[in-house]
Parts: C-alpha cells; sequence; structure tokens
C-alpha cells in the first residue's frame, strides 16, 4: 500500500509572530520555517504503518514554491521514501490545495491519505475534508489513533462524549491529532540519506485546475494585549467585579 502525506510549510512554532506594519499579513523575514506539526504527525504516523509492514512506500508532498523543498526534505529524513513538489507561486487557500491533492491522488492511487487536521499559521481545518469530498473518499477526522486491518482503517477520535472509533473502507483520509503519535528527530545518516532520496517537481499549471481564490485576506492584526488578573477577597467581591465591571452576569 501507498500512503501520500501532504504537509505544508509554516513558520516554526518556536518564533514569536510579528504582523507586517500595513497589516496586510505576518512578517516572516528572517523566521524559521518548519514542517506544520499536525503534518509532522501525519509523517510519523504513515512511517510507522511502512516499519509495521502494513505500507510500502510513504510519499510527501508539498504545495509552494522552491522553498517548501526543506520542509519535504525533512519528511524524507524522518523515513518518507519519494518526496513531491508541486511547485506555484501563488498563495493558494485550502479549496485550491485540495484540488491540486485530488489530481495527484488520481495519479498516484494512494491506498491512504494521512494528513494534519489543520495547519498552525492559517487554522483553517478544512484541507482534509474537501479532499476527501473531491475524491469520493470516506474520511477519518482528528485521529487519536489509527489501526489499519485488511481493506479497512479505523480511526479512534475525540468527541465530547469520549472516544469514537469508525471503519473506513480504503483508500481513505485520515487527519491526524495532537495525541495520534510523537514524532521522531531526524538523525544525522537519515538526513545525509534524505538528500539522495526522488523529489519530483510538478508545475501547478500542469494539474489543470482553476487556482483563482475565493478568499481575499481583508487585514490582519495582532491579538489585544491581555491585562494582568487581580485577587478577590472574597466571593461577594467576585460577584461585584463580574456585575459591575465584567459586565458578565
Amino acid at each position: 500500500m501507498k500512503i501520500l502525506v501532504p504537509v505544508k510549510r509554516a513558520i516554526d512554532y518556536n518564533v514569536k509572530v510579528r504582523v507586517k506594519a500595513d497589516n496586510s499579513g505576518v512578517d516572516l523575514t528572517n523566521a524559521k520555517m518548519a514542517i506544520n506539526p499536525f503534518c509532522e504527525i501525519a509523517v510519523e504516523e504513515a512511517v510507522r504503518l511502512k516499519e509495521k509492514g502494513i505500507a510500502e512506500e510513504v510519499v510527501v508532498v508539498s504545495v509552494g514554491n522552491k522553498s517548501c523543498q526543506e520542509q519535504i526534505r525533512t519528511a524524507l529524513a524522518l523515513g518518507a521514501d519519494r518526496g513531491i513538489q508541486i511547485d506555484t507561486d501563488e498563495s493558494l487557500d485550502s479549496l485550491q490545495i485540495a484540488k491540486l491533492l485530488a489530481k495527484l491522488v488520481e495519479k498516484e492511487e494512494p491506498g491512504l491519505v494521512i494528513l494534519g487536521k489543520q495547519s498552525i499559521d492559517s487554522d483553517n481545518n478544512q484541507t482534509g475534508q474537501m479532499l476527501a469530498a473531491l475524491t469520493n473518499m470516506p474520511q477519518g477526522t482528528f485521529a487519536s489513533e489509527v489501526v489499519v486491518e485488511g481493506d479497512a482503517v479505523k480511526v479512534t477520535r475525540e468527541i465530547d462524549g469520549g472516544l469514537q472509533t469508525i471503519s473506513l473502507t480504503m483508500p481513505a483520509v485520515v487527519t491526524t491529532d495532537l495525541r495520534l503519535n510523537e514524532p521522531r528527530y531526524a538523525s544525522l545518516p537519515n538526513i545525509m540519506k534524505a538528500k539522495r532520496k526522488p523529489l519530483d517537481v510538478m508545475p501547478a499549471s500542469d494539474f489543470d485546475v482553476d487556482l483563482t481564490s475565493k478568499v481575499k485576506m481583508l487585514k490582519v492584526e495582532a491579538p489585544a494585549q491581555r491585562k494582568g488578573g487581580v485577587k478577590v477577597a472574597d466571593v461577594a467581591e467576585l460577584i461585584d467585579k463580574l456585575k459591575n465591571e465584567a459586565k458578565v452576569i
């Protein structure tokens, strides 16, 4: 079985995000970039399925300009076998990404597509669901456990009442939650080996997909500064503050 893992190049989660002076977006100048953490969990899960003998090949794909090859190489160092860059300089939203991935699914015919449930920059949580709809594949979202049994995959996910396990007939789309696994660190030998693994570059224009976005970003603002907390002497004072200062009761 082949597993396809889409990964996104995102700002490193340790970096303090700065907003551009003109509020047109996030200032990425000299910012450290990395694989989106949820996508890294997806890579780890795919590699573990290969190590168990369930998958034969793990293919990593990223959409963007040449800079996203850095994240593809990182995924290859973590154990993926082959990389694909869908080359474009356009800033695409979730639907355009899903359409490109759907075309790639037609070409690669994976048994399983595993991707992060959301990205930490746009926080959209849409691409996996859109990909499942476009390819007519069953989907299991927010996976905290993935078990492959024959031609089916069981996905356990957290819900309000506890845990829910669903069974999907493959090929299927699975999106990963934080509790699914803990990604490994890439060793130096594997980083060196990753440089020799195949990485194909496919122009997005070859996919016959309308990349015109219907989403327009109007303005980006930094979150409001939080005020410091205060200690109250008793319940009466707490109620008074909630009623007369916060005005929430």
